[in-house]
């Protein structure tokens, strides 16, 4: 039996976020007090990659308490705010950014608040961080056909690879919606693995693509992090969650098939 593994789901970093991320946000403050619990409870954070490979490497075991610290979208507090606070205590951690939302040469104009440059993705590189992919413009991947799907990706690859220098390996989708298809194009594109949400800890019998995550909100004291990070009471702390991306997922399949039940008639 593998240990199941908590990875950590941050978007943004703010005092003042905007109405679009502010669910989804912590202050810097809260941010300093989780880490400092991380630090606190002996916990050791690893990069997804750190975490893939250690599970494809037969003999290979994890660290006492593993955790994965990760950010979605690519916010400028994640390097204001989050970066200061790895730094102080040798943390890694996972950006995964979409390469449309940036500020810089490929802005699509999609961002939901104040973005990363490149400049400052690449001190978040340089200070340790693992720098993975989210699409170029964050759609729903299983809603788009397959050359919508494949520009996504390539283009959120190429773009990272071309900007940092090194090829990104790891991948989480947006919204953490996937399906089949979406894991094999992703796989596809050259990913070596790829993060969802499902809000559970992480194991490796999820598989490298489909590997579960839990959401920090700005609503998460204390307490209730640190019963996520000792992977405690999660399924009751998250039954809402669930239970309505179990209802969304079925008007997202209906969609699916009604869209190309269209296209095979056109």
């Amino acid at each position: 039996m593998s240990t199941p593994v908590p990875i950590l789901m941050y978007h943004s970093v703010a005092r003042e976020p905007n109405d679009a991320t502010r669910e989804l946000s912590v202050t810097p403050e809260a941010f300093t007090e989780q880490l400092a619990a991380v630090a606190d409870l002996g916990l050791t954070p690893l990069t997804t990659a750190e975490l893939a490979a250690i599970w494809r490497s037969p003999g290979r075991a994890l660290p006492e308490r593993p955790v994965l610290i990760t950010f979605d979208d690519g916010y400028e507090g994640v390097h204001r705010h989050a970066l200061p606070v790895l730094a102080k205590h040798g943390f890694p951690s996972t950006l995964f950014v979409s390469t449309g939302w940036l500020r810089g040469a490929y802005d699509t104009g999609g961002g939901l608040d104040t973005m990363l440059s490149w400049d400052e993705v690449r001190a978040l590189a340089g200070a340790g961080t693992e720098i993975g992919g989210h699409s170029h413009t964050h759609p729903q991947l299983d809603q788009l056909d397959d050359d919508a799907l494949g520009f996504e990706l390539q283009r959120c690859k190429e773009i990272v690879a071309d900007e940092l220098g090194s090829v990104p390996q790891s991948f989480a989708y947006p919204y953490g919606y996937s399906s089949r298809r979406v894991r094999a194009a992703v796989r596809g594109a050259g990913f070596a693995q790829s993060l969802a949400v499902g809000n559970g800890l992480a194991r490796r019998r999820q598989g490298p693509y489909a590997l579960q995550r839990v959401t920090v909100r700005r609503t998460t004291g204390i307490e209730e992090f640190t019963r996520l990070v000792e992977g405690r009471a999660i399924a009751r702390n998250f039954a809402r969650d669930r239970a309505l991306t179990k209802g969304y997922a079925l008007v997202r399949r209906a969609r699916q098939v009604r869209r190309k039940a269209i296209r095979t008639r056109v």
